[in-house]
């Protein structure tokens, strides 16, 4: 059972992101694999760690977190990243730079060859409210950082080998030595001259310079689960920035907004219609069509003698819950209003007045009250 994220790093929920830093630092020291060979329990709280801190170090992810738990509303938690399919060079890559860029604090990376991971993108889809509650397939041209064709994102000319680095001999790390008031004192550090590859390119591409990687343009599709809402943020991994040498490609953050709807209004999962009702209908009853989001209309029954602010709650007929939270569906709401009319003809005026006396028209002090507890029950 996966513990909440606060508590793997010790921290309160109130915790400052200088603070989930440091005891992220403290944990993944504790647990780094160098310091515990084979020890897969420290592997496992590793990793757990690492997981915790994707998540807490990040706004978005630290806010979807709290409001949701792990059932993010990415539809399979937060990205992927963690359990037991992490790849540990994932974790260094991702984090390293905690430690301003040499490791964990004096320990070498796992292999010690770094690899690098390009950068996420972030993108905005405004969806209306058809598309939220069946979810969709959206496509866009991004412009990024792909892998160069000319070397296959190797950087290297083709028929060209790389070789070991001369200065970090393939470990991808250096070590300084340091003469301290406690003695002489060892620090890792990332290889200046390989960058922590281990390797360096013989001849470089002509077309990327080296890197691996050229500015260029790729459709990609994104399937946008239903029931997302407003300021939601559905990610989709590898689709970002191409790593440099063949690394790992980033991630795409798509942030959700949502256009307003012309008959209804949203709250939660919920849809809002508002009813305008004919007097005769409202003192006679009868039966109205109601519209529903997928485009039917469904027969609804009205009671004679309903009053304005009456509201009917039409089960299972609003929105989906998003994948991963929550389970069925919302309502739809109607809310009752009857109609006045502005102007009258002289045979309706004469009609209505004869009436004006009768005591079934002038409604008792009781449904007066009635109507207005609706309306401030609604509002509060």
């Amino acid at each position: 059972m996966k513990r909440d994220y606060y508590e793997v790093l010790g921290v309160a929920k109130t915790a400052s992101e200088e603070e989930i830093k440091k005891a992220y630092r403290q944990i993944a020291i504790k647990y780094h694999p160098d310091r515990n060979p084979g020890d897969k329990q420290a592997e496992e709280k590793f990793k757990e760690a690492a997981e915790a801190y994707n998540v807490l170090h990040d706004p978005q992810k630290r806010q979807q977190y709290d409001q949701f738990g792990f059932d993010g509303p990415m539809g399979g938690g937060f990205g992927g990243f963690g359990g037991a399919s992490m790849n540990m060079d994932d974790i260094f890559s991702m984090f390293g730079d905690i430690f301003g860029g040499h490791g964990f604090g004096g320990f070498s990376r796992r292999g010690g060859r770094q690899q690098h991971r390009g950068s996420d993108l972030r993108l905005k889809v405004r969806l209306t409210l058809e598309e939220i509650n069946q979810g969709v397939t959206k496509k866009f041209k991004v412009r990024k950082d792909i892998a160069c064709s000319h070397c296959h994102g190797t950087g290297a000319e083709d028929g060209s080998s790389c070789e070991t680095c001369p200065t970090c001999h393939g470990s991808g790390v250096v070590t300084h030595t340091t003469q301290s008031i406690f003695g002489m004192m060892q620090t890792q550090g990332v290889c200046p001259t390989c960058q922590g590859e281990g390797e360096v390119i013989k001849n470089k591409c002509k077309h990327c310079q080296g890197t691996g990687v050229i500015k260029g343009e790729e459709v990609v599709e994104i399937n946008i689960p239903a029931g997302v809402a407003e300021g939601m943020v559905v990610n989709v991994p590898g689709k970002g920035n191409a790593g440099q040498h063949g690394g790992i490609a980033g991630d795409i953050q798509v942030f959700i907004e949502e256009e307003m709807h012309d008959t209804f209004v949203r709250d939660g999962n919920d849809l809002i219609y508002n009813l305008l009702l004919d007097f005769p209908t409202a003192a006679l009853g009868g039966e109205v069509d109601i519209p529903t989001i997928e485009g039917k209309t469904l027969k609804v029954k009205i009671d004679s003698g309903t009053q304005p602010g009456k509201t009917m709650r039409l089960r299972s007929k609003g929105l989906p819950a998003v994948q991963g939270y929550g389970t069925g569906r919302g309502d739809l709401v109607v809310n009752i209003s009857v109609y006045v009319p502005k102007t009258l003809s002289r045979d309706e005026r004469k009609a209505i007045e004869e009436f004006k006396d009768s005591d079934n028209f002038k409604g008792d002090r009781q449904t007066k009250e009635s109507i207005f507890n609706r309306f401030k029950n609604y509002f509060s």
